[in-house]
């Protein structure tokens, strides 16, 4: 994706609308539309989702991923190219975080390959106090938004 232009500015407004801004993950606050990404369209041009990630050491880390037209393959397409680009850069892994209320992240993932990595029990209440007080307290399910779930998938380096 380019670092400027129309895509970035489309990036950078569904980052505000959808997670309202910089992500926390792991204590920290991130703004995924400042890192690279991939931005699939459709023929004529229009987004159908985007993946914004980032590579930290021999990792990657999935910070952003959103599909327009969900159950159309965009999101696991998008997925599909981060671990590419990952295993061309001889990554050992990529990970990423979601929430404890996300169900249909968690089965997105998983159905990915991704398996359950770590469990930060409380990490979005101490986030919602200590950096962004407008995380929800409920997510869209209706369920607590409370804990951070990290899924990670191994990748082979041969």
């Amino acid at each position: 994706m380019p670092a400027a232009g129309r895509e970035r500015a489309f990036v950078a407004d569904r980052v505000l609308t959808v997670w309202g801004g910089p992500v926390v993950r792991r204590g920290a606050l991130i703004d995924p539309s400042d890192l690279p990404g991939l931005l699939a369209l459709d023929e004529g041009g229009m987004p159908l989702g985007y993946v914004l990630f980032e590579s930290v050491g021999d990792e990657c880390e999935i910070v952003a991923l959103e599909a327009m037209r969900r159950r159309e393959g965009v999101g696991s397409a998008l997925v599909d190219a981060v671990i590419h680009a990952a295993e061309s850069a001889r990554a050992a892994a990529v990970w990423l975080v979601t929430t404890n209320d996300n169900a249909g992240a968690i089965a997105f993932y998983e159905t990915c390959g991704f398996s359950l990595g770590a469990v930060r029990p409380g990490a979005v209440d101490e986030a919602r106090r200590s950096l962004k007080p407008t995380i929800p307290l409920v997510g869209e399910s209706g369920d607590p938004i409370r804990d951070e779930l990290e899924y990670r998938l191994a990748l082979s380096r041969g």
